[in-house]
């Protein structure tokens, strides 16, 4: 079983706890995490590429010079692809989809596996009793100072709490989701993840119900 180091709101480290085995069981399924990356890289990108053929660029009405008689190459329109402001010949035409479909068990299996990952490297940090009753960037950069959370830093609070996210907005290397809310792509991001405590609560508590 994993265990992860506990860090008070000041980032002062006040223990040490066991991560939930339900969730951080130790399986690394290397396939799952990198199909449901690829997938959530595709479902980025919005396809808006466009080029036009000669149909549709403007100009080229008359044929440049007659048929024959002139010695040179027979030419029908200026708008040809081979001439220059002419036409493109399969160009990207801003309609393609890159849209890719993930089974919900994969993307489970790939968020557990993502996170395993981190918990493997110790690169989990629980955090105790954060409140922020009003944005406070400071209060964010006092604890990651604090607890010495290295590189970029993911923070899963318990629920969305809009405070820390505006209070770690203006930060360019932190994030902040709801626990259970954020991708795949999110905790392979992050160097640090930092987990609020009572979130894992809610996990032991559901185990305990299903039980």
């Amino acid at each position: 079983m994993f265990k992860a180091p506990v860090f008070s709101a000041e980032g002062e480290r006040t223990g040490e706890r066991e991560l939930p085995e339900s969730l951080f069981d130790g399986t690394i399924h290397e396939t799952a995490l990198w199909q449901v990356v690829k997938a959530y890289q595709a479902n980025q990108r919005v396809g808006t590429a466009h080029t036009k053929t000669r149909a549709e660029v403007s100009g080229g009405n008359s044929k440049p010079w007659r048929q024959k008689g002139t010695g040179r190459a027979r030419q029908g329109s200026t708008r040809a692809p081979h001439w220059r402001g002419g036409g493109t010949v399969f160009g990207p035409r801003g309609n393609r989809n890159y849209k890719e479909a993930v089974p919900k068990k994969l993307r489970a299996l790939a968020r557990r596996s993502a996170l395993n990952a981190r918990a493997r490297d110790g690169a989990i940090f629980l955090l105790d009793g954060l409140q922020v009753e009003a944005p406070k960037t400071k209060r964010i950069v006092r604890f990651l100072t604090g607890s010495a959370a290295r590189g970029k830093v993911l923070i899963l609070t318990d629920g969305y709490k809009p405070n820390v996210y505006l209070s770690a907005r203006n930060l360019p290397e932190v994030e902040v989701a709801a626990f259970g809310q954020e991708s795949t792509y999110d905790v392979l991001w992050a160097d640090t993840v930092v987990i609020e405590t009572s979130a894992l609560d809610r996990i032991a508590q559901a185990e305990v119900a299903n039980a």
